[in-house]
């Protein structure tokens, strides 16, 4: 079977996939499918995002959020219980950035790198309780470290964050368990000097 990406996709982003997650996508999911790769392929890495400081959100989250949430997609809690004996105790998972029928989306920028762990654990429970059927992570190509460092904003991009490296041992070691998984790494052919 041919790649079901895009040309410009496969081109300007590191994509890996788990348990034939892009085949899930296009054929069970497809309006969700289309909305992954209109974002991705809209996407650009804009040197401004990378030089300014802060914020709660980086301009990376809030570009792919508001793109996604302006066709549907939104944060979602899953409120869940474990009942042990007939005693109920609440066990909410953790935040998923961008849902949509049973799409989950992440995306990991430039956190501590255990928080892909949380990421990977929550698509694991909640795709063997059957609230998702595929996780998507969106994180950065460690390549793009040296952009950082010759903008002087090397230090603010660790080797302890969130980049493709980090994270590809966590998946292939079953950090997923039986969740299909495809990740989008942002490499430097989406950068753009826009000062």
């Amino acid at each position: 079977m041919t790649n079901p990406l895009p040309p410009f996709t496969r081109d300007h982003y590191e994509v890996h996939e788990w348990r034939h997650a892009c085949a899930i996508l296009r054929e069970d999911f497809a309006d969700e499918w289309n909305d992954i790769i209109a974002v991705m392929q809209a996407f650009r890495l804009r040197k401004s995002w990378i030089t300014t400081s802060g914020g709660a959100k980086s301009k990376v989250s809030a570009f792919i959020d508001s793109f996604l949430y302006a066709r549907g997609w939104a944060e979602k809690e899953f409120m869940t219980q474990i009942v042990v004996d007939g005693a109920v105790r609440d066990a909410p998972t953790h935040k998923v950035d961008c849902f949509r029928n049973r799409v989950a989306l992440e995306i990991e920028w430039n956190n501590k790198d255990p928080f892909y762990d949380r990421d990977l654990n929550n698509f694991r429970l909640l795709f063997e309780l059957g609230a998702i059927s595929v996780g998507v992570i969106v994180t950065r190509c460690d390549d793009l470290q040296d952009i950082f460092v010759a903008l002087g904003r090397g230090s603010s991009y660790g080797a302890s964050t969130t980049h493709m490296s980090k994270l590809l041992p966590r998946i292939e070691g079953g950090g997923g368990a039986g969740c299909p998984i495809l990740v989008f790494g942002i490499s430097k052919k989406l950068y753009l000097e826009d000062e």
